[in-house]
């Protein structure tokens, strides 16, 4: 009974979850004394799989655009039946948090979701995961034979452990999608929220959409992914695409800085996963400070200017 890993991927390159969904595939195939196959649709370059430790790729045929939760469950579904993978592997994304439990239910499989660790026990079947908004950890047991693990982003990593793999093409039976997309509109030329290492994300402290420009060149010399408070998409100063937090997008980066962002327990809860936060905030009684790493008290008029020119300036050293 092999391992199947959905390694996700955008405009045909790999996704930097997939190689952690690959690398974690890995290991828990060695635990259960098995191997690991990697699913794609609208893939990469098989051979980046292979680097983390897929001994076989399937690449599926059909052209699908456009993400479809249903059309994916059901890719994914075939695959493991085909493949008889008893264990399939998805990260905790937004897409992946959509999938997996169509998954389950199609599997008649066991779920456990944002999966931090290798599994304690795989007899009885025991993972560790997040659990009350990223504030605790439970100790999850998988009693059905099929199971369904969602890895949190950033938990494990990515290893190499690179292998001779080998790739096949598998032609999927579509079902009837009951969605189909017209068009979509994609930012080009920035850095995602779901891929950053590093997001800089602003509150109703920068006073209006007019002052986001020293923002973006936090962001930009950092390499960041850009983001807001709900306050902010909802008054329409930044797209809904970039509101971060427990009603919008998770964030589980490398670094979250949060600048004029007082740290509701909604927006705590969606950036908590986040490994160093960093608080920029002229209020020091503002909650954020709390759960901050680092923390400065000070006007972000004055604080950014003086944070991008000491930034700058190590570049160039």
């Amino acid at each position: 009974m092999s391992v199947l890993v959905f390694a996700d991927s955008s405009e045909r390159k790999f996704k930097k979850t997939a190689y952690e969904v690959v690398s974690y595939g890995k290991k828990v195939a060695e635990q259960l004394g098995t191997n690991v196959i990697a699913l794609t649709i609208n893939g990469g370059d098989a051979s980046e799989l292979y680097a983390y430790g897929a001994e076989k790729v399937i690449e599926v045929k059909n052209d699908l655009s456009s993400f479809n939760a249903k059309a994916y469950a059901s890719i994914i579904n075939q695959v493991a039946k085909n493949q008889s993978s008893n264990t399939v592997i998805i990260d905790s994304s937004i897409d992946g948090l959509t999938v997996a439990p169509l998954v389950a239910v199609s599997l008649e499989a066991g779920y456990a979701s944002n999966v931090v660790e290798l599994p304690n026990s795989t007899s009885p079947f025991v993972v560790k995961r997040k659990a009350f908004s990223n504030k605790g950890f439970n100790n999850t047991e998988i009693i059905s034979e099929n199971k369904v693990i969602g890895v949190a982003k950033n938990s494990y990593g990515a290893h190499e452990n690179a292998v001779s793999g080998s790739t096949e093409s598998f032609d999927a039976t579509m079902p009837d999608l009951g969605v189909n997309s017209v068009s979509i509109d994609k930012a080009t030329g920035k850095v995602t929220i779901s891929d950053a290492d590093v997001v800089v994300s602003a509150g109703r402290g920068l006073k209006g959409p007019e002052n986001w420009g020293m923002v973006e060149e936090l962001a930009d010399i950092l390499g960041a992914a850009t983001a807001c408070s709900k306050p902010v998409s909802d008054l329409g100063w930044r797209p809904h695409s970039e509101h971060v937090g427990q009603t919008g997008k998770p964030v589980a980066s490398n670094l979250y800085i949060a600048i004029g962002i007082s740290g509701a327990i909604q927006h705590l809860a969606g950036v908590n996963a986040s490994k160093v936060k960093v608080v920029i905030n002229n209020d020091p009684e503002a909650p954020f400070f709390k759960a901050a790493d680092y923390g400065i008290v000070g006007d972000a008029f004055e604080v950014i200017p003086q944070l991008i020119e000491k930034l700058k300036a190590f570049k160039q050293a």
